[in-house]
């Protein structure tokens, strides 16, 4: 008797797919990388580059990662390879290309997942008080490199209270993945994101009421901050890279390119409607980055630091934009614990709502092709993954997380997505494909895009790709910009990377080669009963 196969997991609710989908694309970049490249690239004019990149690449690929994946599902894959594969038959290496689709969200989590730690941390911090009395920028930067194990000094003495946050962040992590994807990433993500919205909500109307703390510099106020983030600089739209910033913006913040999406819409039926649930999704995600992102940190950071220091702190990072800047604002203001613990468990709810849904590929994966049961996934994946994430702890200060970041988080987005257009807009063929977006659908995507995924979609895409090698290949392969003490740890990173990927390749050969073994063995049972 033939082994049943097990049936695969699915979305309790249209809402669930949708905030799950939301979750994963709203993260630390929505209320940390968000205004800090719309303030140091031209302030309101980064707006115009970055939604032509929301109109000719961020929906677009939506829309297509959406429908791939719910076609894929169809054919009981969740994962690149898969779907890659369920597309062109007739290429045996098509699949490998989509071992990108595993590769990245994994490699982003095993650094994602610590930075997501520091939020929880920091919410404890807040409502203790550990940072209450810092009052300078310089202290508090010897705060948070501390706590990062990077120096010692008053405040923390080794790593252990930072590791001691991430093993109960990738514990949350792996207990949510584990309860599957109605019990545990949806049921997360219905809980998280109405909370983080509202969270968002009472920070956006305190930021709006405050008001100038030093009555002799009356400039110094909200409506002025909220002019240097969005009056225009239109001298920044003749710059390549604002455009190139604006479009991988729209990369980071949409979460596309990675391969979740993909993952996600697998678990939707034939009938479920990608058109409308993938705008959705997209919206609630530029709500919270357009609106309650860019109203925070920037405007807030104009009152109490005025408009000399503002550029600076623009332009010091995410890290310090956060866990710097933020705490310091936060000092400021009356009720400071609660402001404070406001602030960083929104980013703890955003971050952890975005780092579940990356290991998801991986964990579809083994599910997927080596037909295991869920458990068994998630335990292969929890021990791989957290040993994986060592580096990224232990060699924060040596640039592995800036490595992990730039392959796993910037380039190969942009890769990935310029196969997947090619692949659904050429391979799969665009009238085939303008059907499979509709099947089910409430909503008509307008006709243009169907010039615009076959065509403006994939040179924008080539453009991107084009300006990188020009402007950036050689420096960073040759680690032009990489410190001499840092660069053998660097070349270590990159190595681990390959292999990484290569592990992976392998592992998609061999669930291929069980797959065609099993086939030919039912094929030959079958022959077997027929005489």
């Amino acid at each position: 008797m033939l082994q049943k196969k097990k049936s695969r997991d699915s979305w309790g609710s249209r809402l669930g797919i949708i905030m799950a989908v939301a979750g994963s694309a709203i993260g630390l970049g929505n209320f940390l990388r968000f205004p800090a490249k719309a303030a140091s690239n031209g302030g309101g004019a980064f707006m115009i580059p970055y939604f032509i990149s929301f109109l000719l690449l961020g929906l677009p690929l939506m829309w297509i990662e959406w429908t791939l994946g719910r076609y894929g599902g169809g054919f009981e894959h969740g994962t690149a390879p898969g779907i890659f594969h369920s597309l062109w038959r007739k290429n045996r290496f098509i699949k490998y290309f989509g071992v990108i689709g595993i590769f990245g969200p994994l490699v982003i989590f095993i650094y994602y997942s610590y930075i997501e730690s520091w939020t929880l941390a920091y919410s404890v911090f807040s409502l203790l008080g550990k940072y209450r009395g810092i009052t300078d920028q310089a202290t508090m930067q010897s705060f948070l490199g501390a706590f990062q194990g990077l120096e010692q000094n008053q405040y923390f003495s080794s790593i252990k209270p930072a590791y001691f946050f991430f093993l109960v962040t990738f514990i949350l992590n792996i207990t949510v993945i584990y309860y599957g994807i109605k019990g545990g990433i949806e049921r997360l993500c219905k809980f998280a994101l109405p909370l983080l919205l509202f969270f968002g909500v009472i920070l956006l109307l305190r930021v709006c009421t405050l008001g100038a703390p030093d009555l002799a510099k009356p400039d110094w106020n909200v409506a002025n901050g909220f002019g240097f983030l969005w009056n225009p600089d239109f001298s920044a739209l003749k710059s390549a890279r604002v455009w190139l910033e604006a479009a991988g913006q729209i990369f980071f913040t949409l979460s596309v390119g990675i391969g979740v999406i993909l993952t996600y819409a697998s678990y939707l039926s034939k009938a479920d409607d990608v058109v409308l649930s993938g705008l959705t999704a997209s919206s609630t995600n530029e709500f919270s980055e357009v609106i309650l992102g860019a109203s925070i940190i920037i405007p807030a950071a104009f009152v109490f630091f005025g408009p000399q220091q503002i550029q600076s702190i623009a332009k010091s990072g995410v890290f310090n934009l956060g866990f710097v800047t933020m705490p310091l604002i936060m000092n400021h203001l009356p009720f400071s614990v609660v402001f404070g613990f406001l602030w960083f468990f929104l980013l703890f709810l955003a971050g952890v709502t975005s780092s579940v849904s990356l290991a998801q590929p991986a964990v579809a994966f083994l599910e997927d092709e080596f037909d295991i049961t869920r458990k068994r996934a998630v335990t292969i994946f929890g021990i791989v993954a957290f040993v994986l994430c060592q580096p990224a702890i232990f060699l924060l200060g040596r640039g592995v997380v800036d490595e992990l970041d730039f392959w796993g988080g910037t380039f190969f987005l942009v890769i990935f997505a310029t196969i997947e257009t090619i692949l659904f807009a050429w391979v799969f063929g665009m009238e085939e494909a303008w059907e499979e977006i509709h099947k089910g659908a409430q909503l008509r995507v307008p006709g243009i895009y169907k010039f615009i995924i076959k065509y403006v979609t994939p040179v924008f895409l080539f453009f991107i790709l084009g300006m990188w090698f020009w402007q950036e290949w050689l420096p960073i392969i040759f680690l032009k910009n990489v410190p001499e003490a840092n660069r053998p740890y660097v070349l270590a990173t990159r190595i681990g990377l390959i292999v990484i990927f290569l592990v992976l390749a392998v592992l998609v050969k061999i669930a291929w080669r069980r797959k065609r073994s099993a086939s030919g063995n039912t094929h030959e049972r079958g022959k077997h009963v027929q005489v």
